[in-house]
């Protein structure tokens, strides 16, 4: 299977489009419009507008920091492009996971994490086998550990609804998210970390990755947000003392990824540290944006939508006996494809990047454009996932797309973890090795919540990246109907 489209000898070879302005002031301009006046993706959205291109170059527009490079990307923003970032013959994943920023190596106990490595690396692919291994091994007690989080986190909207008349699902679900990953992967009760650890981890990839976020503020303050989040690096030993505490709850569990480690040569702080930024800055920060946004479109979709995911849910479930299992959930096919349309929507991960190994050529669907060896390859995914040359009524949340034999085609353009969603993990590529985890995690969220809920109100808040969707839940109408 052909890792992308490569059609270029059929296609007239056009010149890379794009106004970078002038130096300094062309990236600073840029980063304004992206962050504070247009924002993501009405900014990527105007320049494919602007240019008749799919393909074009623009500055990288979170970071100028003092020791970052050449600022200047090729974005690549459809369904046909978007590929060539798999392809680990023509693209280097080394030091690219941010674009071309690498936070200092000290906040990660002095180690460059798995998520820096290139495929072609030695360290990566050990490192990768054992997420592998961690995720294969926990697979079992999902559920059961899922069940009980999800349980706890309803009872606290349901009071915070009752006592307030709303509640943040922010506040609840990304505590209940890393209090839920940290449990189920390595047996850590959150009271090890006296309830503190989503803070905790918070406040680490806060100042880790900074120059990615945005907090929405007026556009006026946008100065102040961008002279302290876009301009200077900040430094790791304002969290050293809250990431130890973390790194010391893993390296006294009894997970068995220790022992497999030393197999392969791999000391327990090295792939200690690779565990904790596993679990915080790919999982955590993954799967909280993921749960607001399930329940962010699945509210959108109204009240419909609600009761057929209600039917379909309860009806297996009572076919099975009443309990939720692994085989129960496979049959639920629109509980199935409405993640899968969540994750097309609102990726968790907006931007995907790779750093051409050698001259190429790569084709959208109009045209081929000349690539040279060392450009940065940027991937906008909220655009590729809704190329309307692939998908109909692309800005449109149907929660059915993705189901039967015709919906199934489709996902072969789900690029949401970091490769096709028909391609498995392996230790040779760089997709999320928790991606069944994921998904499980995903499905069980909507199962549990319309076990419990006939239906909801919610109000939708503006979206930043790293902080997601903010959700806040108005009206919980509990099941009349098991």
């Amino acid at each position: 299977m052909a890792l992308f489209d490569d059609r270029s000898s059929e296609l007239p070879l056009k010149e890379i489009p794009g106004d970078l302005g002038l130096p300094v002031l062309g990236p600073i301009s840029d980063r304004f419009h992206y962050n504070y006046l247009e924002g993501h993706y009405e900014f990527i959205k105007s320049r494919v507008e602007e240019y008749n291109s799919t393909v074009f170059r623009m500055n990288l527009l979170f970071a100028e920091f003092i020791d970052v490079p050449d600022p200047r990307v090729i974005v690549l923003a459809d369904s046909v492009s978007f590929p060539i970032l798999f392809d680990h013959s023509k693209v280097e994943k080394k030091d690219v996971l941010i674009g071309n920023y690498v936070p200092p190596t000290s906040f990660t106990g002095g180690y460059k994490v798995s998520g820096y490595l290139d495929p072609s690396d030695e360290k990566h692919g050990k490192l990768k086998s054992l997420y592998l291994d961690l995720f294969a091994s926990i697979h079992h007690k999902v559920i059961q550990v899922s069940q009980t989080c999800f349980a706890d986190f309803f009872d606290n909207l349901d009071s915070a609804v009752a006592a307030k008349g709303e509640a943040s699902l922010n506040t609840y679900s990304d505590d209940m998210t890393l209090n839920l990953l940290l449990l189920v992967f390595f047996d850590i009760d959150p009271a090890k970390l006296r309830n503190k650890g989503p803070t905790m981890m918070r406040k680490w990839l806060a100042l880790q990755f900074h120059s990615i976020a945005s907090l929405g503020l007026p556009k006026w303050l946008s100065w102040l947000e961008d002279t302290l989040f876009h301009t200077f690096p900040w430094p790791s030993f304002l969290v050293k003392s809250d990431y130890q505490k973390i790194y010391d709850a893993i390296y006294v569990s009894s997970t068995p990824v220790f022992e497999e480690a030393k197999k392969l040569g791999l000391s327990k702080e090295e792939t200690c540290h690779n565990l904790v930024f596993m679990s915080g800055a790919n999982a955590y920060a993954g799967m909280s944006p993921l749960f607001r946004a399930l329940i962010k479109w699945i509210h959108l979709a109204g009240e419909n939508l609600h009761k057929d995911l209600a039917d379909e849910i309860r009806s297996v479930v009572k076919s099975e006996g009443g309990v939720v299992t692994l085989a129960s959930i496979e049959k639920m096919s629109l509980t199935k494809s409405v993640v899968f349309e969540v994750l097309r929507m609102e990726p968790p991960a907006e931007n995907q990047y790779a750093r051409a190994k050698e001259d190429m050529v790569i084709s959208s669907h109009d045209a081929s454009f000349q690539v040279k060896k060392g450009e940065l390859l940027f991937g906008y995914q909220p655009l590729a996932a809704r190329d309307p040359k692939i998908f109909e009524n692309p800005n449109e949340f149907i929660g059915t797309r993705f189901m039967g034999e015709e919906g199934e085609k489709l996902l072969k353009y789900g690029y949401w973890f970091n490769e096709r969603q028909i391609v498995d993990p392996t230790p040779d590529n760089k997709q999320c090795p928790g991606k069944y985890t994921v998904l499980l995690l995903a499905r069980l969220m909507v199962v549990e919540f319309f076990l419990r809920y006939d239906t909801f109100t919610a109000e939708i808040g503006k979206f930043a990246t790293l902080i997601g969707s903010t959700v806040t839940v108005k009206t919980l109408t509990k099941a009349t109907t098991k």
